[in-house]
């Protein structure tokens, strides 16, 4: 099987441009921990069409109000926004942008990514913040592969689907060990349960909340020199599994 083209997403770039611990790792070069991790990860996917479970609430809400918040971001920018489903790809890299303005995702001015906070309190934790690393690798990736200048990292707050507080309230059920649903103290947990996931009170402004980057080239030209070690330390990988090579650590 050849690895020497596979392509990453622009969602784990991130994960390939942490830094190593060590410094002697850092002058060399060296991939980091975290990078050889998902470098794994990716094999496992590739070879054998596995992939670890990376379903949890906070993803699941996000796909399900994905509309939802672009609808939000549109009516506080006063302007109409339409879901992007164009799916994109160079030599090294391939995603799917959420928004862009512009005459086309391929003629991008910029490229906004879109991401559904699961909550009030972990929404307001990103005011006062750098830019999460992640989404900055993200970003720099979309704007690579659309040519974009610039991109916005939008944070939005809208409610949660009420399956899912339903099931928020059924676990915390079982967690109190109630006999009964009409418990007053776990009828109490559950309206504070659907008041933290309801934010109707809150003013459209305040659920709204942007980060500006730009395009840097030079940011780029990393992610390419990352890839390039990603691949040759998959292709390493597959040899030695390939040929039953026994690995013996000292």
């Amino acid at each position: 099987m050849d690895f020497s083209n596979i392509l990453f997403r622009a969602s784990s770039i991130g994960y390939l441009m942490t830094e190593p611990k060590l410094k002697a790792d850092k002058e060399a070069g060296n991939l980091s921990e975290t990078a050889l991790t998902h470098i794994t990860d990716v094999f496992i996917r590739e070879k054998y069409g596995r992939q670890t479970d990376i379903s949890n609430k906070f993803i699941e809400k996000g796909l399900a109000v994905e509309e939802d918040s672009i609808t939000l971001y549109s009516r506080v920018k006063k302007t109409f926004f339409q879901k992007n489903e164009e799916h994109l790809e160079n030599e090294f890299v391939k995603g799917t942008p959420d928004l862009y303005t512009g005459e086309s995702i391929f003629e991008a001015d910029t490229i906004i990514d879109i991401k559904s906070s699961w909550d009030i309190f972990t929404y307001f934790r990103n005011f006062g913040k750098k830019v999460n690393a992640q989404y900055y690798w993200q970003l720099q990736t979309y704007m690579w592969l659309t040519g974009a200048k610039s991109s916005v990292l939008a944070y939005c707050l809208v409610n949660t689907p009420e399956m899912m507080i339903q099931d928020e309230q059924k676990k915390l059920f079982y967690k109190m060990a109630c006999l009964t649903e009409e418990n007053d103290l776990y009828r109490e947990a559950c309206a504070h349960i659907e008041l933290a996931a309801i934010y109707d009170d809150v003013p459209l402004n305040e659920r709204v909340l942007e980060f500006h980057i730009d395009r840097d080239d030079k940011a780029i030209e990393s992610i390419k020199d990352k890839v390039l070690k990603a691949r040759k330390q998959i292709s390493i990988l597959n040899e030695v599994i390939s040929n039953n090579q026994l690995i013996t650590v000292h």
